[in-house]
Parts: structure tokens; C-alpha cells; sequence
């Protein structure tokens, strides 16, 4: 059955069946190499002898197999293919489950463990939180800390290291940039060559198993990147894996993203279905994910993605829609949510394709949720203007609520925006020094009132001056100053606060949690909204993102009576000016839809998050 299933398509489970499996008779192999001449497995067992150990071929399907003895766990091995055409190819298993660590390329022979997971009370209770909070810490695992002598820490010693950091600073889970086994630092994992081996840098699967289970141990739920859109081109991995495109397209019109280096998988080919599929329910079954984060969405949904028209194929219809990916992937998304209730299907997903977060049954893809690119790119735009400048582009903060509630949306600022030359957050302003930790204090107030999920990158909250760089750990150094510790401090305190005040997440879908009290000021760069609960109560946000001190600012609210800053990004204590609103109070005095006014001292470059005190 789980033959003919992979055949059809239909294999969520085929790791099961492929790959290495240690019995009593020995190790049993098998690989699908449907257009191979020949297949042998080689490996440290037989010194690498290359045809020493040939796999029978035991269907017209290409599924290769074979039983050898006395090979033990951890065993390096690749299988040898003969193509019809060509020289010996020596690849990886592509349903390898350990794999050697750069630069050696051999998969390993791996049996997993009986692992004792205490995370069971975490599974049962986890769920998709449209109506909770999400606020999400993105890290490299490789670079947010490293030894004195420069080596990364394992994944059982980053329970120490990152674990506790992430509990204090209030952040409710971390997002893991792909750890499926790569060959190549500086892709960051996003290049991949083990669809099914957690990389061995950190250590083994179990090791990883292990740093899953405390995290949930500490309420602290972990989201894997995750790329079915496309591999690399190295010549021991899928690349041409029996000598001819096999998981890949052959067509060349949808065969390589050749900005990238990379190909791309054949959504129309039940095999390659079949291999995708099980990938993605492997780190939900084995290692207990609570979340796949699928990597350029947009570059699978769409056949002239970065390809010129004339070199892009058509569907049937004579359109771009790659309608054999879009079918992929809402098979998946509805199998996750029917088999695992509680995993996270996030799509970064860059255009404007409808329906993205809709479920499949109502024509949707069936993701959960959407990275908000668009929000991202005008928020990055508008503060990298000079403020003097910023009311020409007023409309780009505002914009996002045009479209806010069309999609389940996470705002990301994410490891692609302090990279290659973009700068890191704290110093896109074009302001002095002083002002840019004042301007990113603002900013990330904004962020955590405006509707929609949170994702902050590593390096972020410190935060970093200079660009996040693979090749060494954060600047943690910085935390010596006072200026980074009182502004790494504020991040602590908004995280704690996002996670306390419904008010920030419980509507974050609709209309009925969100109100604008200044939509319009262009002269002062100023923003106002207020975010609502279910049981009416109310948070006011102000943001100015100029370098003035606004006196006396007029707002309409809703409720009578006194009010009070409960948040304030210009606080003393975190290295502000320390202006202080003193007893606030309503005047009886309509100001445009609202009843009554409201006036505020709003500091320069700053967030105010203010309540009703009745």
C-alpha cells in the first residue's frame, strides 16, 4: 500500500517506506530512481567501493532496494546511480534522516530513538491563535550566539542559551530558519539538500527532538522554515537524481530559478508529491513542529516568477498560475488542518493573490496565516525617509488598513531586511544617533498595536547598529551601553504588554478591534488609533514620527473621564526624554466623529499607548 500510495501521490507518510531502515537482518535501502540504469549503495561499510552492494529494481515505477548486513547506526553511505547517459552519480539519500556536516556530503544511517516527549499537555491545549497572541522570534540557530573559540552551540546547548532568553524577553515563539540539512552557510538554509535531516551542525535528530520538547516545556512554541518551492544544484543532491530531471521539471520553462541557482520541484509528478507531502508531516509527527513557515510561496503560485513572459510557461487556460503547485498546496494545508488541528500553515507570500489564508473550501489556499510583505515594504520605505519628507508618504502607514483584515496577516521584519546593505532597523532613519533609537522605539510601538500577528528577526531588539552577519554571533556587547540596554529593555516591556492586553490581539481580523482617531496629519507625522477587545475596552495609540514635541494635541475619543499612559517609548527608563502626561481629562467638546477631546504632550519620535482610567 504505501508503494501504490507514493506512486498515486498520495504517501503523507513515504519516509516510512524510502530511505534506511535498520531491522535484525540488517540495513534495508530503498530509493526511487525511475530512469537509472543501475543502483548500488556505497558507503564506509565497503570502504566506498562504488558497485560493490547492487539494489534490485522491484517495480516499473523506479523503486530500488536492498538488505545488507552488519551496517550500524550513523554509518556514512550514498547510493551510486548509473544513468543510460553519463558518468557515476554519487548522491544523498533524499530520504535521509542524518546527514554528515559540511563540507562532507554521505547521509547517514539513523533509526530514531524512543524518544520520551513531555510535551503532551502542550499539544493538546496548543490551537491556531487568530484570537491570541503571536509574537514570534526569528533566529538563525548558527549565529545568535557562538563560544569563545567561534563554534555555534548544539541544539542541547541553545536550550540554555536561547530558551531562557526568549521566555524573559515575552516572545511566544521562535521561528527557526531552515534547519533541513544545507550544504552552504551563506543560503542560510534555504538551499536545500536534506529534505527530512534536521542539519547536523547542531547536533543529531534526537538532539533537535530534545530542544523542541523544552521549548513546549517552557511555553514557548517553535515554527520551521520550510521550502517545497525549489533545491539546489549540488551535484550530490536531487539535481537530475538519476541522471535526468526527476524531481524537478524537465520543461526549462519552469525548471530553474536561475536568479537563485536552483530548480524546481515538478508539482505535477505524484512521486515528488508524495516526497513533498511527507516532508512537511515529518517535522509535525517526529519532532512535534507547531508550525511550517513556507518560503517563497509566490515563486511556486506563479510560472513567469522572475522569469520573463516570453520564457515562462502557460497553464491550460493561458495564464501564469502554476495550477499543479497551487493543487499541491492546498492538499497540504487541508490534510494539516484536518490530521494536525493545532500546526501553523504560514505562507510568505508577496503579491496580491486572493484568498490566501481562506480555507480550501471556500476557495482558498489553506493557509493560517500570510507574512504582510506590503505592510513591511511601506512601513521600511517610510522610515528610511528623512521626517522632514515623511508627509509626502503619509499614506504609506496608513495604506496597510486598506487590505488589513483581507488575509490572517503576521507583520514581519524579518532576517531579509537587515541584510545586504539594507541596514539593520535601528539605523535606517536619517537622523542622528540619538534620535534613531527614539524613531525605532516608535516604530516598534506602532508595530505591536497595528492588527496582525508579529515576527521580529534576532539582533532586532538589541538593538544591532550594524547588519546581521551568518559568519559570527549577535553584538550582544551592545548590551553594555546604556542606550541599547534601556532600548532592549523597552522591547522586553511592549513584548509583556502585547501578551497581557487583549486589546492588541483578540480582533485582530475585523473592523469591530480597530478605530482611527487621526488618519490624516501630514504636518506632524502623527498617527492615532485606538485597538479594542471583545469586551469593549480600549487602548489609544498615538505615534509621532517626527523629530518635534507636539504640545497640547487635540484627539477625539469615545469615552468621558481621565485617562493615563500605561506605555510610553520615551520614558525615562528607556533612555528618553521622560516627558510625563499629568492627569489627563476629557473636554466636553465633540472633535470629528468623536464626542469628546483629549489633549496629549506627545514627545518627538515616539509611541504612546493610553487607556480610559474610569
Amino acid at each position: 500500500m504505501a508503494e501504490y500510495l507514493f506512486h498515486e501521490g498520495r504517501n503523507f507518510h513515504s519516509y516510512d517506506y524510502l530511505g534506511n531502515f535498520l531491522t535484525e537482518e540488517g540495513c534495508t535501502f530503498r530509493v526511487w530512481a525511475p530512469n537509472a540504469k543501475e543502483v548500488y549503495v556505497t558507503g564506509e561499510f565497503c570502504n566506498w567501493e562504488p558497485t560493490k552492494y547492487a539494489m534490485k529494481r522491484i517495480n516499473d515505477n523506479g523503486i530500488y532496494e536492498i538488505t545488507i548486513p552488519g551496517i550500524k547506526q550513523f554509518d556514512a553511505y550514498k547510493y551510486v546511480i548509473i544513468p543510460y547517459n553519463g558518468d557515476f552519480l554519487w548522491k544523498a539519500d533524499p530520504y535521509a534522516r542524518h546527514a554528515e556536516t559540511r563540507p562532507n556530503t554521505a547521509s547517514k544511517v539513523y533509526e530514531f530513538p524512543e524518544f520520551t516527549w513531555s510535551d503532551s499537555k502542550w499539544i493538546e491545549q496548543r490551537n491556531i491563535p487568530y484570537q491570541n497572541a503571536l509574537n514570534i522570534y526569528e533566529v538563525e540557530l548558527g549565529s545568535f550566539k557562538r563560544k569563545e573559540n567561534g563554534e555555534s552551540y548544539s541544539y542541547r546547548e541553545l536550550v540554555d542559551e536561547l530558551i531562557p532568553y526568549v521566555k524573559e524577553m515575552n516572545y511566544t515563539h521562535i521561528e527557526l530558519l531552515p534547519i533541513t540539512e544545507y550544504p552552504y552557510d551563506k543560503s542560510w538554509g534555504y538551499q536545500v539538500t536534506g529534505f527530512f535531516a534536521a542539519t547536523s551542525r547542531f547536533g543529531t535528530p534526537e538532539d533537535f527532538m530534545y530542544f523542541v520538547d523544552e521549548c513546549h516545556k517552557a511555553n514557548i512554541g517553535v515554527i520551521l522554515d520550510w521550502v517545497p518551492g525549489h533545491f539546489t544544484k549540488d551535484a550530490f543532491g536531487l539535481y537530475e537524481f538519476d541522471g535526468t530531471p526527476c524531481y524537478e521539471y524537465g520543461d526549462p520553462r519552469k525548471q530553474e530559478h536561475k536568479g537563485w541557482g536552483t530548480r524546481v520541484f515538478d508539482y505535477g509528478r505524484s512521486e515528488v508529491l508524495s516526497f513533498l507531502f511527507s516532508s512537511a508531516v515529518f517535522w509535525i509527527e517526529k519532532f512535534h513542529i507547531d508550525g511550517l513557515r513556507v518560503d517563497a510561496v509566490s515563486s511556486m503560485l506563479f510560472y513567469n516568477y522572475c522569469r520573463n513572459e516570453e520564457e515562462s510557461a502557460r497553464n491550460i487556460y493561458g495564464g501564469f498560475e502554476n495550477l499543479e503547485a497551487i493543487h499541491f498546496i492546498k492538499e497540504l494545508n487541508q490534510f494539516v488542518r484536518t490530521h494536525y488541528p493545532g500546526v501553523m500553515m504560514i505562507a510568505e507570500e508577496s503579491t496580491s493573490y486572493e484568498g490566501v489564508t481562506k480555507p480550501v473550501e471556500e476557495g482558498g489556499l489553506g493557509f493560517h496565516f500570510k507574512w504582510n510583505m506590503g505592510w513591511m515594504n511601506d512601513s521600511l520605505d517610510y522610515l528610511e525617509t528623512d521626517p522632514l519628507f515623511r508627509g509626502g508618504i503619509h499614506h504609506q502607514f496608513t495604506f496597510s488598513m486598506m487590505y488589513a483584515f483581507t488575509e490572517n496577516y503576521i507583520l514581519p521584519i524579518s532576517h531579509d531586511e537587515v541584510v545586504h546593505g539594507k541596514k539593520s532597523l535601528v539605523d535606517k532613519a536619517p537622523v542622528s544617533y540619538e534620535d534613531k533609537f527614539a524613531n525605532y522605539r516608535a516604530f516598534m510601538g506602532y508595530m505591536m498595536a497595528h492588527p496582525g500577528k508579529k515576527l521580529n528577526f534576532m539582533g532586532n531588539e538589541i538593538p544591532q547598529i550594524i547588519e546581521w552577519n551568518e559568519e559570527r554571533e549577535l553584538d550582544w556587547f551592545l548590551l553594555k551601553y546604556p542606550i541599547h540596554d534601556a532600548t532592549h529593555r523597552y522591547v522586553k516591556d511592549l513584548n509583556a504588554f502585547y501578551k497581557k492586553h487583549s486589546e492588541l490581539w483578540q480582533l485582530d481580523g475585523g473592523w469591530s478591534g480597530f478605530r482611527w482617531h487621526e488618519v490624516q496629519d501630514i504636518w506632524n507625522n502623527v498617527f492615532a488609533f485606538s485597538r479594542i477587545n471583545e469586551s469593549g475596552d480600549e487602548i489609544l495609540v498615538i505615534s509621532n514620527f517626527s523629530g518635534n514635541l507636539i504640545r497640547n494635541y487635540k484627539l477625539g475619543v469615545s469615552k468621558w473621564g481621565s485617562y493615563k499612559v500605561v506605555l510610553n517609548s520615551d520614558a525615562r527608563k528607556y533612555n528618553g526624554s521622560g516627558l510625563i502626561n499629568r492627569a489627563l481629562h476629557t473636554k466636553t467638546q465633540p472633535h470629528k466623529e468623536f464626542d469628546y477631546t483629549l489633549e496629549v504632550n506627545v514627545p518627538p519620535f515616539s509611541t504612546l499607548y493610553i487607556i480610559n482610567n474610569n
